[in-house]
């Protein structure tokens, strides 16, 4: 059973870092057309993919991962590698929640007005989309941090 649990765990997380560093991409990709039908369903898109695989992947993470440690008799307070994951894990969370999330939905209203042929606010995109992009890098990092504690496992 904590084989299969571990298992879950890991493919629940590759999805979910998946899908979050490929929206970095996507959204550069779409900000290059310089194109606000472009950069608005681009955003639609990963607003969408956030919905179907970040979130759900949040939660199969959590619960594969603690079900795993239960199974497998791993303290989870105090096995320093599995608490250490929690806190960067639930900092990333909190980096999207609060930062990545709305900045994701006001990018997207700039551009959605601007394609149905309202004003291009050009410049509030801009730093809009520098904020994003420095709190969605910081969420990855702290999720790529987890990750490399629950990969190494370090004794202390």
């Amino acid at each position: 059973m904590y084989l299969a649990l571990k298992a879950l765990h890991i493919l629940a997380v590759a999805l979910f870092l998946g899908n979050i560093i490929t929206g970095l991409f996507w959204k550069a990709h779409g900000d290059r057309s310089a194109d606000p039908r472009i950069m608005a369903h681009t955003l639609d898109g990963i607003i969408r993919s956030d919905r179907w695989f970040t979130i759900p992947g949040v939660l199969l993470i959590v619960l594969f991962g603690v079900g795993a440690a239960i199974v497998g008799d791993l303290p989870l307070l105090r096995t320093p590698w599995i608490w250490q994951s929690i806190i960067l894990f639930t900092l990333s969370g909190l980096a999207f929640g609060f930062q990545v999330a709305p900045l994701q939905r006001q990018l997207h209203g700039l551009a959605v007005r601007a394609a149905a042929g309202g004003p291009w606010e050009g410049d509030r995109y801009r730093r809009l989309s520098w904020r994003w992009e420095v709190w969605g890098l910081a969420a990855i990092l702290a999720a790529l941090g987890a990750l490399a504690l629950m990969v190494l496992k370090p004794a202390h």
